[in-house]
């Protein structure tokens, strides 16, 4: 089973008050360093290079994939989106690659989640954290990254609604989690994510409610 290994030495330095608080420093600075790592706003760096509005300041007002694509095109919103995504992804595989326990990998991604919403180098306005999320949870275990795409993907293609598609594959990550995922904290980490996000799209899901959010056009 995944961090087993590791999860027997954090035990260990529970025992010892030196492990204990040397530990505790390398658990503050994953964190940090996942944070500041969070805090990389993709959108606006593409929004930058490629000469377009601030995504804060124009569309949806969202430093975030689908702002971008509706003020710069599909090129900018994919460096957005990938970006996005890998700077979830690598905070959390290398957490995990480095043998920390699981209650650690998960303080690791919500470092790094808290960082794309609340961003340091940007007066801590970020995005919605959709995309962080889904690198996060590839980097957790693939398949619940996998199954969760899947979902955004198959509700977009029906309804070409992005926040709905968000909506919907945020709802179902922990439900996946909770078949896939054997450790409570991982578990509970895939939770806290999805309330968040949920709550970071509350503006989505009024327009939702009122008919009034806009979709993207099918392609004649």
């Amino acid at each position: 089973m995944l961090y087993d290994t590791a999860f027997s030495g954090s035990c260990h330095a529970l025992r010892d008050p030196v492990l204990l608080f040397s530990s505790s420093w390398l658990v503050l600075l994953w964190c940090l360093a996942a944070y500041l790592v969070g805090s990389l706003a993709t959108a606006i760096f593409v929004s930058r290079a490629l000469g377009l509005p601030d995504p804060r300041q124009a569309g949806s007002y969202n430093p975030g994939a689908t702002n971008v694509l509706r003020l710069g095109g599909k090129k900018a919103a994919a460096l957005t989106l990938l970006g996005d995504l890998f700077k979830g992804l690598l905070p959390v595989l290398a957490a995990r690659l480095a043998g920390l326990p699981a209650w650690v990998v998960a303080l690791v991604a919500l470092a790094t989640f808290l960082g794309h919403l609340y961003p340091l180098y940007f007066g801590f306005r970020g995005g919605k954290g959709v995309a962080t999320t889904l690198g996060i949870l590839l980097a957790i275990a693939p398949l619940l990254g996998l199954a969760t795409l899947a979902t955004w993907l198959l509700v977009f293609a029906v309804s070409r609604v992005s926040s709905l598609a968000a909506l919907s594959a945020t709802v179902a990550a922990p439900v996946y989690a909770w078949f896939l995922l054997p450790q409570p904290s991982l578990r509970g980490l895939v939770l806290v994510l999805a309330l968040w996000v949920l709550w970071r799209h509350r503006s989505n899901i009024q327009r939702l409610r009122s008919g009034e959010e806009r979709a993207f056009r099918r392609r004649q």
